[in-house]
């Protein structure tokens, strides 16, 4: 064989090696970018499952983090349950989030059930929560709890409640005993406790009912809050969520989220009113979520 025919073979074959090698890096070098990609990400087919209590505030939060979360691309559920089925729930593991936990007084009772076997933030969202008995402002002889059994006959000896199992009902029955009050506390919904208050107010009468703030109402009707002497409700309530004991392992970066989430009273009022006044509490979410995303930012950034 001439010379040059071997040369031309030897570089031909220097040639084709350059080329594997170049491919090779490349794929190597595509499959690394790949591989960190999947590594950024935690979004699958499966569902966040976040539970919801037919509360107003918790009907706007736990709309407003469907619509963040599925913008992310996450595919989340929402489950409507009472606060006892929901607590049960993130124990066994059917559900993920709760996003409305009150504490230290409202629902100290979960902590101490579940502190072991649900994980209940450090974080809180809302810092300024307030909880206690109401009553319409033209009721100008009663201010305090105290003055209740006073006038027990004109409120028929009746404390009208919302939903039995919340933390708030629970405390209010804790409440009752402490001051020896001769009512009764009657179980409802929340919102059958609304429609009676407004009416009541409507119609100048009076009602006394276990009520709390961030809420639409203080808005709608003009309302005061009867000092605790005794502090059975406590003071100022700060609001948490709570997950299921593996949810920071399984959604590190929504885990994150929920841990950077925080609103005054300005931002919660504003996003109840929207989702209040929606056809779809999900339309008022997303409408509050698209005026607002520089905050949300701050949360999922």
């Amino acid at each position: 064989m001439n010379n040059w025919k071997k040369a031309l073979i030897v570089i031909s074959a220097l040639l084709l090696i350059a080329v594997l090698a170049a491919c090779g890096d490349g794929n190597e070098e595509s499959n690394s970018e790949q591989s960190e990609e999947e590594s950024n990400t935690e979004v699958n087919e499966e569902e966040i499952t976040i539970g919801q209590i037919n509360w107003a505030e918790n009907i706007a939060v736990t709309n407003m983090w469907k619509v963040i979360l599925e913008d992310k691309g996450y595919n989340v559920e929402l489950s409507l349950l009472d606060m006892g089925t929901m607590m049960q729930s993130l124990e066994s593991g059917d559900l993920d989030a709760n996003l409305e936990v009150w504490l230290p007084v409202q629902d100290a009772n979960y902590l101490e059930q579940y502190e072991d076997t649900v994980n209940f933030s450090d974080a809180t969202w809302f810092d300024n929560a307030k909880v206690g008995l109401v009553v319409p402002e033209y009721l100008e002889e009663v201010n305090s709890v105290e003055d209740l059994n006073e006038h027990k006959d004109m409120f028929n000896g009746e404390i009208v409640g919302f939903d039995p199992g919340a933390g708030t009902m629970e405390v209010t029955e804790d409440l009752i005993k402490d001051y020896n009050l001769e009512f009764e506390l009657l179980p409802s919904s929340e919102p059958a406790m609304l429609t009676q208050i407004g009416e009541a107010v409507e119609n100048e009468e009076p009602i006394v009912a276990p009520l709390w703030t961030p809420h639409w109402i203080f808005s709608e009707y003009d309302l005061k809050f009867l000092e605790d002497p005794k502090n059975v409700y406590g003071g100022v309530e700060k609001i948490h969520h709570a997950t299921r004991t593996d949810f920071a392992d399984d959604y590190p970066k929504v885990s994150e989220y929920f841990n950077n989430w925080k609103m005054n009273d300005e931002q919660i009022g504003e996003l109840i009113n929207y989702v209040e006044n929606a056809e779809e509490p999900i339309e008022g979410a997303e409408k509050w979520v698209e005026e607002n995303q520089e905050l949300i930012d701050e949360w999922v950034n």
